[in-house]
């Protein structure tokens, strides 16, 4: 079993940044691909970032250019660093990883708010 945090969400003002934190922990010692989804108030989840050992990095469109995912195998963490928001931003972001075995894994979210 892998157990996900999240850490790092909070109110900030637009143009603003944050930092959201995962760290994983369990049996699991490795993961295939690592990253974050959000669901905004009556929407449906959504792909932020992955960054995977086979496939690289994906963003999505509305993100690029202003979020950044990375990880630290050794920590099992998976960060987001994400600057110039939006109030469209505004989402209970998750955290996500993959096992090389195909089996996925949630945590159960960090609010983040962007408003004036």
């Amino acid at each position: 079993q892998v157990q996900l945090v999240e850490s790092g969400g909070g109110l900030v003002q637009p143009g603003g940044s944050l930092r959201l934190s995962c760290a994983a922990s369990g049996s699991t010692s490795s993961f295939n691909a690592m990253g974050w989804y959000r669901q905004a108030p009556g929407k449906e989840r959504e792909l932020v970032a992955t960054i995977a050992t086979i496939g690289g990095i994906n963003y999505a469109d509305s993100v690029k250019g202003r979020f950044t995912i990375s990880r630290d195998n050794a920590k099992k963490m998976v960060y987001l660093q994400m600057d110039s928001l939006k109030p469209e931003d505004t989402a209970v972001y998750y955290c996500y990883v993959r096992s090389w075995g195909g089996m996925n894994y949630w945590g159960k979210g960090a609010l983040v708010t962007v408003s004036s």
